[in-house]
């Protein structure tokens, strides 16, 4: 097994989650170290399903990309927790872990015996993380939701798209993995308390309140002036020129955040009369101007080459790229540079962005198969064979999915 080099070394953590916010999460504490276990349902996690394409040629139970994509780097093991065995295998597990999340419905944890109140009198040094559409309070606590909804809800999608188009959800999931990624701070944050007080504590963290946090600036644009966003495709609402432009051969994206950055540009494009055009010398005027500017930066990059406008700018300081195909990231020298793909045992995956100078993320397993750890976790749990043949025998603990 590769050496584990992460900062996370020696936490350990029960995963209860499935589909993707709390298990990318998790992915990240396994790539830094973390010894994570994945606890299954019987019928798994719902993303082994969610295909094509699959790993292999074993149709639906593959698994999927998606379930591949973001459980590296846990030990699986399938429970069915309506049984009062398999609760207790939690508890078991529990005794010398750091950190518990999970994404059930609200009230779910309570019902099983298992709230955070009842775990802390037994385990008072856990950090209990709860993932969850809207909280537990409010009109809407306790409701469930998935990522496409929440977008919709929390202003994202209504701030996305042309006119022509009308209003669109991201191309990616955009608040489940905010929601993994707040989950993961609020984690540490939780881990760096305990070292002064010696107690965990819970924490929420829900697909809500994740959504209405990354609409910025939109938010603050209404907080502060009642602006109301528009649909203005790819360009920005506060900056301009901050757009997509289509070149003679691909579009780029040129993306001006202050008035050295517009002067540098409009000397590369040529046309360095428009730095001193009143209607351009600063951000305010371009932003309140910005349909005429775009009109006539738009002429200019038809007459160019995409890729070599893009490396001009760059090379000046002024940001630009090419829009790309995910094909074309995937394969691009700086993601190879920057480890941004990783491999093993013929698994492939996108690595955690966080480069840490002495303590290494690492890949140390795949994706667990479903129940694939059981017999190990269960043993290091205290359980001999002849335990876990009765859990087994039990239905506690499953060795295939159940249709």
């Amino acid at each position: 097994m590769t050496q584990n080099t992460g900062a996370l070394a020696g936490v350990k953590v029960v995963d209860l989650s499935r589909v993707l916010a709390g298990p990318y999460a998790t992915q990240i504490l396994g790539d830094h170290g973390a010894d994570v276990i994945k606890v299954e349902p019987p019928m798994g996690d719902e993303t082994r399903e969610w295909g094509p394409p699959f790993r292999d040629d074993k149709g639906a139970r593959g698994p999927s990309s998606y379930y591949l994509n973001i459980n590296r780097n846990k030990r699986g093991i399938a429970l069915d927790l309506t049984k009062p065995e398999a609760r207790e295998v939690v508890l078991r597990l529990l005794q010398d872990a750091d950190i518990l999340i999970e994404n059930f419905k609200i009230g779910t944890m309570e019902r099983w015996g298992m709230s955070y109140e009842t775990l802390s009198q037994r385990f008072p040094k856990l950090i209990y993380c709860r993932i969850s559409g809207f909280g537990s309070d409010g009109p809407l606590g306790g409701m469930p939701g998935y990522d496409a909804v929440l977008q919709a809800m929390t202003g994202l999608a209504s701030a996305t798209g042309s006119p022509g188009s009308g209003p669109v959800k991201l191309g990616v999931p955009m608040v489940d993995m905010t929601t993994g990624l707040n989950s993961v701070i609020g984690i540490l944050l939780a881990l760096q308390e305990r070292h002064r007080s010696g107690r965990g504590q819970f924490l929420e963290v829900a697909l809500y309140d994740a959504g209405i946090s990354i609409l910025h600036p939109h938010s603050g644009n209404w907080l502060w002036g009642e602006r109301i966003p528009k649909l203005i495709g790819n360009a920005h609402p506060n900056l301009a020129p901050y757009d997509l432009f289509q070149t003679k051969t691909r579009p780029i994206f040129l993306g001006v955040g202050n008035d050295a950055q517009f002067r540098k540009a409009m000397t590369l494009l040529g046309c360095p009369e428009l730095i001193d055009d009143p209607r351009f010398r600063n951000n305010a005027g371009r932003n309140a101007n910005r349909l005429e500017l775009t009109k006539i930066l738009a002429a200019i990059f038809a007459k160019l080459d995409g890729l070599e406008m893009a490396t001009k700018f760059l090379e000046a300081g002024v940001p630009a790229g090419p829009l790309n195909q995910v094909n074309e990231v995937m394969t691009d020298p700086q993601t190879k540079a920057r480890g941004m793909v990783v491999a093993k045992d013929g698994y492939k995956g996108v690595a955690s962005p966080i480069k840490m100078g002495r303590t290494k993320q690492s890949l140390r397993t795949t994706p667990p198969d479903f129940g694939s750890d059981n017999d190990a976790v269960l043993k290091e749990a205290g359980y001999s064979d002849t335990d876990i043949a009765k859990l087994k025998a039990s239905g506690a603990v499953l060795t295939a999915m159940r249709s």
